[in-house]
């Protein structure tokens, strides 16, 4: 980027939506927590050989992680350009990791997939981002 770059007026909607995710990956880690309490998993076991439900609430929070950080790329990227429909594209993510853990926490794995949803708002924000990256190289 040229020296002098501003952000999009509107680009403080994308700072809350990493704030919020910020939240999101707090609420499951403290689900894991107590479940690791509960289910008697100590660290540094990651899962635990005889609780399929405490591998169900880690499995719920592992799998944000794995995602998080294309999330977070494609987010402050595709902002850059189309700030308020990342913002909200990312909102439909964090909303669908909120029902994905959920799910999951039922015990029935199948469950997760309620959480789907998700990949619009992930697969919205590679689009805003490969948009952005063609724009800025003059591409289009």
């Amino acid at each position: 980027m040229a020296a002098g770059y501003q952000l999009p007026a509107d680009y403080g909607y994308i700072a809350l939506v990493v704030a919020e995710s910020w939240i999101l990956l707090n609420y499951l880690g403290f689900q894991v927590m107590k479940a690791r309490k509960k289910y008697d998993v100590q660290y540094p076991k990651l899962y635990s050989e005889t609780s399929n439900e405490f591998n169900c609430i880690q499995r719920a929070h592992q799998n944000t992680l794995e995602v998080y950080p294309q999330f977070l790329a494609f987010l402050l990227l595709g902002g850059l350009q189309m700030p308020r429909l990342s913002a909200v594209l990312g909102n439909i993510w964090l909303v669908s990791r909120v029902v994905y853990a959920h799910g999951y926490y039922t015990f029935d794995p199948s469950k997760r997939n309620r959480g789907a949803f998700g990949y619009i708002g992930l697969l919205g924000l590679l689009v805003n981002t490969v948009l952005f990256g063609l724009n800025s190289t003059g591409f289009i």
